[in-house]
């Protein structure tokens, strides 16, 4: 029987709103690892703290047929990460920094006769994503070096030499030069092969004409191991560095275990941009080679689909893809090599479809009746045990064990439960409405708590970010939809053009509409809301957003008087000084349809601060100082044309953040000044003047 059970908890009348601590000291669940007999699954857990230093962050155990509950196996106060399986389904290994650690390296542990995890690695640039090699002896893994270097002593004078120059400068000499929140160094990911108890490691890329090219990336969590154990698979970029006026692609390449010069396997000789190719897994009889491929079209946004090729002949045999080209987000292959479980996203959830190894489209198995599954892993040998983790609007990320015949699930872990059944979370309900381009729109709505049907509540929409993403039925740290509505607001969610929820072609219609399109969709939302749900006050509307979900907030700063007020985090005023200081560029410049020196008509009209004239809502302003992706000076020029045009308005900037707020001090203070903002502006008192109903600027 399984131990996870818990009590129902407190009345519904007797549950309070959500607080910053639950969110924040809530357990977080890490991808879950089957072991290849299908007998245990292994996972990361972090229990987190506003101290850094007092964060916990381990392994546990737990079998997967969910007759006990999950046990901690490693207590080391770095942390671990990584987990993977031997093939026999004995050992775990495992990357940590542990005792006198300079970097993380990897670690091996014995499951089954116990005892203390013992170092396999001992590199300078330290060790991550391990990969037992088929027979156990090996290990493969990487570790990021410099690209002159032969071995680890040539890795150590180099860094000596660095730390010990007497000026500091960065130089380049190709694009790009940043990433997200990193300048990028003089180092390159490389991948190792280490016998497990030799302290000698082999680069398999070191003096290879592949890394020497100046476009070389490697996709560091994609190599494997071939079935033979003579090689390794994996995918990487020739052409990063065309990034600026090009498209760019990873292929996949085969190098030998001994190492050596690696084999193309996909793509043209060519460096022009080709489909993209990532996370390539064999199946169990070592016949079939599956990868995502991501083709490559004119759009910006192609959904996923699976490649399946012969092994080792690369016979290209098909693609798997899912109704409507909608976007898959991972996939794990049946033992038996038949078939392919699929996780893809529709409408605010990511659902469990299947497919015959030929390929073909996938067809639908099943769905929770709320929320989204993530990181599957199948093992077992006779019947499959397919195990992942699930997650809704009310529970965070927990271990779940998948019938993948019904798409039926059960939980292996509970750590949020005690803590949950303290709280008021009502479920996302979901709800469509046709735009005025007679597409179907799907949305979200959360009520807030202790809900009165009889009473009215402020509404506070919620834009996403990407804008090739989709509002989920899920738990969220940034934007967590509960804190959000805990003060008393009916939050709307919605998934308007560009988002992932519908498919291929319903994502790829924002190109060239990069604001006004979705933001219609948005207006429109909060009308079909008001007029379905006679819960909401019209009078009280606020809007609010993150990254893309920001930039949308500071088009609505321009285009329509309706809400009382704003927020918007990490969100672009101006894309055309964006478009030459973010990390990435080419890809704006396909979607506003030309470079922006042309001066194209959407560079002119879909750019929010050509419109600061309007600006008149008051809006609070966030952002980090190390954000790359939506670089602080956006949020400087907005914050100067706020201030030029007198309208009310607070800028936040954090010094020590990136694109999100991942600090829980910092997360805490950013979530007391939201609710904050959002109380002022949304109390029935408050002034609405004529920030309400439909008066919309042109």
């Amino acid at each position: 029987m399984c131990l996870l059970l818990v009590s129902a908890g407190p009345l519904a009348a007797e549950r309070r709103p959500i607080t910053h601590e639950d969110l924040w000291l809530m357990p977080r669940v890490g991808a879950p690892v089957v072991s290849p007999d299908g007998v245990r699954v292994v996972f990361p857990l972090i229990e987190p703290s506003y101290s850094k230093d007092e964060v916990v962050s381990d392994l546990w155990l737990v079998p997967s047929d969910g007759r006990e509950s999950p046990r901690r196996i490693t207590s080391g106060k770095g942390g671990e990460a990584d987990p993977v399986w031997s093939n026999d389904s004995r050992q775990v290994a495992f990357a940590a920094k542990r005792g006198d650690d300079k970097q993380s390296q990897i670690y091996v542990m014995d499951i089954v006769r116990g005892g203390e995890a013992q170092r396999a690695t001992a590199l300078s640039t330290g060790a991550a994503k391990p990969r037992f090699s088929p027979d156990g002896l090996h290990l493969l893994f990487v570790s990021s070096v410099y690209p002159s270097s032969r071995n680890d002593a040539d890795n150590e004078r180099l860094a000596k030499e660095e730390e010990e120059r007497k000026f500091k400068a960065r130089s380049y000499t190709s694009y790009p030069i940043r990433d997200w929140d990193k300048w990028i160094d003089g180092k390159q990911a490389h991948l190792f092969v280490q016998r497990i108890g030799e302290p000698a490691a082999r680069d398999l890329l070191a003096g290879s004409q592949l890394a020497s090219l100046p476009g070389f990336a490697l996709v560091e969590d994609s190599a494997r191991w071939s079935p033979d154990g003579q090689a390794i698979i994996f995918a990487a970029s020739r052409n990063r560095n065309r990034a600026a006026w090009s498209f760019t692609h990873d292929d996949l390449w085969k190098v030998s275990a001994q190492g050596g010069e690696p084999q193309r396997l996909t793509g043209v000789e060519q460096l022009d941009a080709a489909d993209s190719w990532s996370s390539p897994r064999f199946s169990r009889d070592g016949r079939t080679l599956f990868a995502i491929v991501e083709p490559r079209t004119s759009n910006v946004y192609n959904a996923r689909r699976i490649g399946v090729f012969d092994w080792p002949a690369m016979r290209d045999r098909g693609r798997i893809s899912l109704p409507d080209a909608r976007e898959i987000t991972d996939f794990a292959i049946m033992p038996d090599g038949a078939s392919v479980r699929v996780f893809g996203e529709d409408a605010g959830q990511v659902k469990l479809f299947r497919s015959a190894a030929s390929g073909g489209s996938a067809e639908l198995v099943g769905a929770p009746e709320h929320g989204i599954y993530a990181n599957p892993s199948i093992g077992g040998s006779q019947s499959a045990v397919l195990v992942a983790t699930w997650q809704s609007a009310t529970d965070p990320p927990e271990v779940v064990s998948i019938d993948a015949g019904s798409g039926v699930f059960r939980r292996l872990s509970n750590f949020a439960g005690t803590r949950l059944a303290s709280l008021d979370l009502a479920q996302a309900e979901s709800f469509w409405f046709a735009n005025s381009r007679d597409q179907r729109i799907h949305n979200l709505l959360v009520r807030p708590p202790g809900f009165d049907p009889a009473k009215k509540y402020p509404l506070l929409v919620l834009m996403h970010g990407g804008p090739y993403s989709q509002w989920h039925d899920e738990w969220v740290l940034r934007w967590n939809y509960h804190l959000l509505s805990a003060s008393g607001y009916v939050l709307l969610l919605t998934n308007y053009v560009g988002s992932t929820s519908q498919g291929e072609t319903f994502a790829q219609a924002i190109q060239r509409d990069p604001l006004k399109g979705p933001a219609d969709d948005v207006n429109q939302a909060a009308d079909e809301a008001i007029r379905r749900y006679p819960f909401i006050d019209a009078s009280r509307q606020c809007a609010a957003g993150a990254s893309y979900g920001g930039h949308l907030a500071n088009w609505l700063q321009g285009t329509t008087t309706r809400y009382r007020c704003l927020i918007s985090h990490a969100g672009l005023v101006n894309l055309e000084s964006q478009w030459g200081t973010s990390d990435t560029s080419f890809e704006r410049e396909i979607s506003m349809g030309g470079p922006v020196w042309e001066q194209g008509a959407v560079w002119r009209e879909q750019n929010p601060i050509r419109l600061a004239a309007h600006f008149r809502t008051p809006v609070l302003v966030t952002f980090g100082e190390k954000d790359f992706r939506v670089p602080l000076n956006n949020g400087l020029e907005y914050w100067a044309a706020l201030q030029r045009q007198r309208v009310e308005s607070k800028l936040i900037v954090f010094p020590d953040e990136n694109h999100w707020v991942l600090s829980g001090e910092n997360s805490r203070y950013f979530y007391k000044e939201v609710r904050d903002w959002l109380q002022h502006y949304l109390e029935p008192a408050a002034a609405a003047g004529s920030r309400q109903g439909d008066a919309h600027r042109p």
